[in-house]
């Protein structure tokens, strides 16, 4: 099973374990932190391989673009995680100040299921997942 260092979920920075070393994180978490780094990734920031990421410079941000390409390219990237079966971006709303809300929905190749929030103030929020495809409001 896959392990990952382990990330301060506000901070989105290493944390250091009981003996004061660097926390690391197993699976099924650390899976689903790896796909919460993966779609914070701008495409060519990682400079040991560009292709990794979401345009976010070249096609998000700025841009108008319908939510079925955005989920599209949320879910292409979590699936390059290792142990993903599938993953589901669900859009669930969109703030005054254009701040998109919802979950990526994952099923790992163990049947695991995990759900990662995003869009609140705390970077991500990695738990069960209290949605279904049937709560898609974008």
């Amino acid at each position: 099973m896959p392990s990952t260092l382990l990330l301060d979920r506000s901070s989105w920075d290493l944390v250091a374990d009981a003996s004061g070393n660097i926390a690391v994180a197993d699976a099924p978490y650390a899976v689903a932190q790896d796909t919460a780094s993966a779609v914070r990734v701008f495409q060519g920031e990682c400079w040991y391989d560009t292709d990794l990421g979401l345009p976010y410079l070249n096609n998000i941000l700025g841009r108008t673009q319908s939510a079925p390409v955005f989920r599209s390219d949320v879910e292409a990237e979590a699936k390059t995680v290792p142990l993903i079966e599938s993953a589901q971006c669900v859009l669930t709303a969109m703030t005054i100040s254009r701040q998109l809300t919802g979950q990526i929905l994952l099923k790992l190749t163990d049947g695991t299921q995990l759900g990662i929030g995003f869009g609140s103030t705390t970077y991500f929020i990695l738990d069960q997942s209290a949605l279904n495809s049937s709560d898609v409001l974008l």
